[in-house]
């Protein structure tokens, strides 16, 4: 095919095709091919240039390969870190995504200030901002050293010149929608673009042992923007969550190569910058009303940290023929399974009442532990009767009403007893899990309505 010739890319694979289709053969997405110039030259290799015999690999056996630990730099962010799995590895390519104005650049311009106290040299590169705009941040989250220097360029070859010329130990690219190669006639933030870029950065991060901090925006569906194959090219991604109109910040991480992946650090946006929220479950407890019906606090592990959240519930008499029902911050079809449930075992006749579940704080939470709690709250709200503000509860519900066991039971527990709380409603098949725990009722129980004579 020649160069300047059409071809087709799949937006969630980046799937190559010479001609369009309306289902994508490769992740059977449906009208994800785009319509771009097909590139003659790939990640500085021209296409068809055969390589010397000096530059090709050998296999080497795998009982001859080291296997020692990876060294890891203190971002000096300790809630960055633990998402990490305890700092950045030299070498690695990490993604940071999140909506415009959620902060990405405040906190990586934070980890350079950090980094630049333990290495000797950093570059930051924006291709959005001029060096005005950034010093103008600069100045309002502190004073920096000599060792960190700034560019402004979107040029990929002029950036990758700059990075083999100056050698520093982390680089930071915000973001890499703005990054072009002159081979490649798309515009820069295109399919092509964006995969071919991030095909240039991972080879400089691993043949120079650079650390490449990756600024991606996300698209409407809350992936990054581009083909999801960058995904998949970098060591690590990382989601920067959260309402840019409230103070909480939560970084997710939810993918590592060097450490575990489903670890959340949260953070709040002050005028400094982001000061790190240490103590999560007191923060997201915060508020909460006294003597109030229909709110229960629960307890969620994020990765391995544990962190105990307000569930509300408000059910009311609906005024029309069907029942309307909203979930925020969980899944509205779990809500209506559970709600079904307590119709079924518990002869609630929930069918003729309106339903609006919330997890306070603005906390999006998939798992299954919470259910407990959210029956607890929704039966609470119903009969008008508050449950006690010492009394936490976790544990999946089933289609029969049973309450079934959950993981990391104690230290599910331990969070508890910190935060004051005196009673803990969990799955009586998890009570065998919990060691050595006094100062704390645990009350276990088998089914809903066990729950509901001990809560309620």
């Amino acid at each position: 095919m020649k160069k300047g010739s059409m071809v087709f890319f799949c937006q969630n694979c980046g799937y190559e095709s010479a001609k369009w289709s309306g289902q994508c053969p490769a992740c059977h997405g449906w009208n994800t091919f785009v319509e771009e110039p097909k590139a003659e030259k790939r990640m500085g290799v021209t296409a068809g240039k055969k390589r010397t015999g000096s530059s090709k690999s050998s296999p080497v056996s795998i009982n001859r390969i080291s296997s020692g630990e990876q060294e890891r730099i203190s971002t000096g962010m300790a809630e960055l870190d633990q998402v990490l799995g305890g700092g950045i590895v030299p070498g690695s390519l990490i993604l940071v995504g999140g909506d415009p104005g959620i902060g990405k650049s405040t906190l990586l311009l934070q980890v350079c200030r950090n980094l630049a106290e333990r290495l000797p040299d950093l570059l930051y590169i924006s291709g959005e901002e001029s060096l005005q705009q950034i010093k103008l941040r600069a100045s309002r989250i502190g004073s920096f050293r000599e060792s960190l220097k700034l560019l402004c360029e979107t040029n990929l070859a002029d950036i990758e010149e700059t990075v083999l010329r100056e050698k520093p130990k982390a680089v930071v690219i915000d973001s890499i929608q703005t990054m072009y190669q002159e081979e490649i006639s798309s515009a820069p933030g295109s399919v092509s673009q964006v995969r071919e870029a991030t095909g240039v950065l991972m080879r400089l991060a691993k043949e120079q042992g650079i650390t490449i901090f990756i600024v991606g925006h996300v698209t409407k569906e809350g992936t990054v923007a581009g083909p999801r194959v960058l995904e998949h090219m970098v060591d690590t991604v990382l989601y920067f969550e959260g309402d840019r109109h409230a103070s909480y910040r939560i970084l997710r991480g939810v993918k590592n190569r060097f450490g575990s992946t489903n670890e959340i650090g949260v953070f709040e946006m002050q005028e400094d910058g982001l000061r790190e929220v240490a103590n999560p479950s007191e923060y997201m407890l915060s508020g909460k009303p006294e003597g109030a019906s229909g709110s229960v606090v629960a307890c969620a592990m994020e990765g391995t940290r544990p962190m105990l959240l307000e569930v509300q519930a408000l059910v009311c008499r609906t005024n029309f023929g069907l029942p309307r029902r909203t979930a925020a911050g969980m899944d509205y079809n779990r809500v209506n399974l559970l709600m079904a449930v307590l119709e079924k075992r518990l002869n609630l006749p929930l069918s003729s009442y309106d339903a609006y579940v919330n997890i306070a704080g603005g906390m999006r939470l998939n798992e299954p532990a919470m259910d407990l709690a959210l029956v607890l709250a929704v039966i609470s709200s119903y009969k008008d009767i508050p449950v006690s503000e010492k009394t936490i509860v976790f544990g999946e519900v089933g289609l029969s009403g049973e309450v079934r066991a959950v993981n990391m039971v104690q230290q599910r527990v331990q969070e508890a007893k910190k935060l004051g709380f005196t009673r803990a409603v969990l799955p009586k098949s998890s009570l065998g899990q919990v060691k050595n725990m006094t100062g704390i009722e645990l009350a276990g129980v088998a089914t809903v309505r066990d729950a509901l004579r001990i809560v309620i």
